[in-house]
């Protein structure tokens, strides 16, 4: 593997809360260098241009509907779309078919990754088998193929027992549970968030206290089996304060937002828009505001897409019958610039580590680094290129964003994993 050369970028140290002007070496997928005035006998010299020089950034929560759901998404179409979105590693969530539930499907999701060769692809299992919230699954095993959490996602596991002894079982072989938080008999039938628009729509609503209530249980589940806890696109102020709550009662508990759940509010459904129909729905302003400040606080450890891929067809259809999601790799970055950095809710510094060592530190990951001797990923950012969405212009085969015709600012550049360049925007001076 050639030498690659990283000239005249501000490298973004998110461990140590730094920025400062460096060049990188990458030698053999490694990091070999890190100094000022570098210089390579041979291989490739990027001109970076005083852009930021960031760890490869981690999506934890992604579904690539590889296997199953291949005309939504595949893992190579999927990984082509982190890649764009500046994305070096994604966890994959296990609501395939069949379900990631057994060792065959995690070790299948994990040669496809290599197959596509551009991103890691780190899979999710399945908490109980089938997602059923039943039986559990063999935990032991499955981290052992492989998987770096556990998750029903998707769907809540209703049983508070099936959680309890899934929460024993998975701190025993050390790998942390995601919880979808839901209540099902309290969303049952709802297609938005239940309020002011869902009546004005005339639509059935999924009450914030839907989620508070699974937030509350997890918490104290995971208070008393001391099992990790991560919970999943929060999009409540109640749920926040629950967590901020746990937090300083030192319950071992993380917790992630979603670009769309801190930017949009449940007016973008007006007009039974499709594409902002999503699980947990869109909230009210103040639930946004309360996510805003629970990022700035650390009460929200990361930010993740749950990015949710579904075919035109599915969502061109009646609100209430098209499926819940969206798609978010390709957006990420820009929605996190311009909601939160530029209006200064989060520093570049707090923004970047929201997505490289927070959900790194959460999945037990060696990546969302950037020292010498480390794997040679990186997410190169340019805080001043702007762009207008457009979704047609997508990798992902979904195009179910509601983002489109946004203008963003801060967006990736290129990424590089292992060493190697998988994505180029075109803006840099390779030589």
């Amino acid at each position: 593997m050639h030498k690659l050369l990283l000239k005249g970028g501000l490298v973004v140290d998110p461990a140590a809360g730094e920025i400062f002007p460096a060049d990188i070496l990458i030698e053999k997928g490694k990091i070999a260098a890190i100094g000022q005035d570098l210089e390579a006998s041979e291989g490739t010299v990027i001109d970076v241009g005083g852009r930021l020089v960031s760890p490869g950034l981690i999506d934890m929560h992604v579904h690539f509907r590889e296997p199953g759901f291949e005309a939504k998404e595949t893992i190579a179409t999927g990984s082509r779309a982190a890649a764009r979105g500046g994305f070096t590693a994604v966890a994959c969530m296990p609501n395939t078919d069949p379900v990631a539930d057994n060792r065959a499907v995690i070790s299948y999701i994990r040669a496809r990754a290599e197959q596509a060769g551009l991103i890691k692809v780190y899979p999710v299992a399945a908490l109980t088998r089938g997602s059923r919230g039943e039986e559990l699954t063999e935990m032991a095993d499955l981290k052992e193929a492989g998987a770096v959490a556990f998750s029903d996602d998707g769907r809540p596991v209703s049983s508070a027992a099936v959680m309890r002894r899934a929460m024993q079982y998975a701190r025993m072989v050390g790998l942390p549970v995601i919880s979808h938080c839901e209540e099902p008999t309290l969303s049952a039938g709802g297609v938005m968030h239940e309020g002011y628009m869902s009546t004005v729509l005339g639509l059935p609503g999924i009450p914030a206290a839907a989620e508070e209530i699974m937030v509350a249980r997890d918490i104290i589940l995971s208070e008393h089996t001391g099992c990790p806890l991560h919970i999943a696109h929060v999009s409540t102020a109640g749920s926040v304060r629950l967590i901020r709550e746990a937090k300083a009662r030192g319950v071992p508990v993380t917790a992630e937002v979603t670009p769309h759940h801190f930017t949009l509010t449940d007016r973008a459904v007006a007009g039974y828009n499709t594409s902002a129909k999503v699980n947990p729905p869109l909230r009210t302003e103040e639930d946004v505001a309360a996510l805003k400040e629970a990022l700035a606080d650390g009460t929200i450890d990361v930010i993740a897409t749950d990015h949710a891929p579904h075919t035109v067809e599915e969502k061109d259809v009646e609100f209430q019958l098209a499926p819940f999601g969206m798609v978010g790799l390709e957006t990420a970055v820009g929605l996190v610039w311009t909601e939160l950095v530029i209006p200064g809710v989060l520093s570049p510094v707090e923004a970047i580590r929201k997505l490289t060592v927070n959900p790194a530190r959460i999945l037990g990951l060696q990546d969302g680094v950037i020292r010498v001797g480390a794997d040679a990923d990186i997410t190169i950012i340019d805080p001043g290129l702007t762009e207008v969405v457009d979704p047609s212009t997508f990798a992902s085969k979904g195009r179910n964003s509601p983002f489109s015709g946004k203008k963003l600012q801060g967006l990736p550049v290129a990424t590089i994993v292992r060493g190697r360049l998988v994505y180029d925007r075109g803006l840099l001076a390779v030589t």
